[in-house]
């Protein structure tokens, strides 16, 4: 019974040390208002997967209505933060903080003011966008992050309808291009798709096609 008792113990500390360095991200988009000494916030996060999606994102989300528009992403190890006007320091990286702490990555935090009139000192800016982020994000709904990598390969016309099969299939995003000599195609695969097609292509075209990795630029 003890040695029983003992397992257990270390099968939860193996779940629970696991499941700290699990990526996640949220579901979907969720907003949060409050008022904080007449000045209005309006936090918002949204799930992105690179850096055109936080672009867009922050073009939907202009508002010329607002005094700041503050804002903190993070995408893997990458992150970037936004005080728009706010003194340095009290707005974009509170937001960023909130986002780390929460373990998230893959999102976007946009806190919207619209000042009241009251000045909130150093210590309330901070409180209020690090605040108003973190009241957002426990209204979203955190999902595990599935690794996704972008690939490419080509093939006759003849093969085309078998690839594509495959790739409807099992619900794999894709782009074909059309050429001269076949058909030029890039996906997004989760990493244990990226072996059984690699075989696929392989097999397929007899040895003449393989399935290649595309290296996103580092912005670093």
């Amino acid at each position: 019974m003890y040695l029983q008792a003992v397992q257990n113990r270390l099968y939860c500390c193996c779940i629970v040390i696991y499941s700290r360095f699990m990526p996640f991200t949220i579901a979907s988009s969720v907003t949060f208002e409050e008022d904080i000494k007449k000045s209005r916030f309006q936090a918002i996060a949204a799930p992105v997967e690179n850096e055109q999606d936080v672009k867009n994102f922050l073009e939907f989300h202009k508002d010329i209505t607002t005094t700041h528009q503050c804002w903190a992403w993070k995408i893997g190890h990458n992150v970037r933060f936004n005080d728009d006007g706010e003194p340095s320091g009290t707005a974009g990286r509170p937001i960023l903080a909130t986002i780390e702490g929460n373990e998230l990555t893959n999102i976007i935090v946009l806190v919207n003011r619209w000042f009241g009139g009251i000045k909130l000192g150093t210590g309330g800016l901070v409180r209020a966008y690090g605040g108003c982020a973190g009241q957002c994000l426990v209204l979203a709904e955190k999902i595990e992050l599935i690794e996704k990598k972008k690939v490419s390969f080509a093939c006759q016309f003849n093969e085309w309808a078998i690839f594509q099969y495959e790739l409807n299939h099992q619900n794999i995003e894709f782009q074909e291009q059309y050429t001269a000599t076949g058909v030029q195609v890039e996906a997004l695969l989760q990493v244990h798709q990226i072996q059984p097609l690699a075989l696929k292509i392989q097999d397929v075209t007899r040895g003449r096609e393989q399935l290649k990795i595309v290296e996103e630029p580092n912005h670093d």
